[in-house]
């Protein structure tokens, strides 16, 4: 495979996980921070993965299959590898206590911080950057296989990954800021966090590469169709919900479906 591809795809899989890095800002900011703005952001995240996913990725992986295994096995194994896909977030999400989970994301009063909750708001925000570092690494490897497979369709899911990185950032950056009154450590730590996508998208290569054919391809792909999917309906859908209203979120959602409908179009 050009190297070339490989830089670009590593390049786009870095810009959606420093992210969090502008989630931290924002946090910062966060008396001029729009709510509204977020959700329709989110819902527009929403909007592009999953059409991106069902359309686009779940076919070329059936395709794949279909080519090594025969249409019917193809289409059997694409089933089982989008819904082991959905398992496989859904058990490393289950694997992180709710309390520290990045995507749930509480509002803080500074005026109630005192040294006991400031410490506890420490150890949320370091479980958190610990949680968003874990789910990360198959975002990474979702944003590097889609921009490898073509750089159009890597383009829309790393922006639609970087954005919904951003309330993770402000997740990891919010508590720690509180606890420690310190805004480089905070910032750090958010921006670190985000830096596991790349970092699993070279793992990911490399594991991957020596038996990379038809067969893996398809497998890979469906199983992140189905990643994507969940982080979707899980994660992006209810912050989006949380933060603004709920036509807000939906209204985002289809519009991320369109544009990222045309954007197809386009490449056709």
């Amino acid at each position: 495979m050009p190297t070339d591809n490989i830089l670009f795809a590593l390049g786009l899989t870095f810009f959606a996980g420093i992210s969090t890095g502008i989630g931290s800002i924002m946090s910062f900011l966060s008396k001029k921070f729009n709510p509204k703005f977020l959700a329709a952001s989110l819902g527009f995240s929403a909007g592009v993965m999953i059409y991106v996913s069902l359309i686009e990725i779940f076919v070329k992986a059936k395709d794949s299959l279909a080519v090594a295994h025969g249409v019917k096995m193809g289409s059997i194994l694409t089933v089982i590898a989008f819904f082991s896909g959905i398992a496989l977030i859904a058990v490393i999400d289950k694997l992180i206590p709710s309390f520290e989970n990045p995507h749930e994301i509480k509002n803080i009063d500074e005026k109630n911080i005192n040294p006991v909750n400031s410490k506890k708001l420490l150890r949320m925000g370091l479980f958190s950057a610990l949680a968003v570092a874990i789910h990360n690494f198959p975002e990474g490897l979702a944003t590097f296989m889609g921009a490898l497979t073509d750089p159009a369709l890597g383009i829309s899911i790393a922006v639609a990954i970087a954005i919904h990185n951003i309330p993770e950032g402000i997740a990891v950056s919010v508590p720690i800021y509180y606890a420690t009154k310190n805004r480089n450590k905070a910032f750090w730590l958010s921006f670190l966090s985000g830096l596991a996508e790349p970092v699993g998208a070279i793992l990911g290569y490399f594991i991957l590469r020596s038996i990379f054919n038809e067969s893996t391809f398809g497998v890979i792909f469906a199983g992140v169709a189905g990643i994507m999917v969940y982080i979707s309906l899980d994660e992006l859908l209810p912050t989006a919900e949380e933060y603004g209203e709920h036509h807000i979120a939906i209204g985002g959602l289809i519009g991320g479906m369109a544009v990222m409908a045309v954007s197809l179009l386009l490449f056709i």
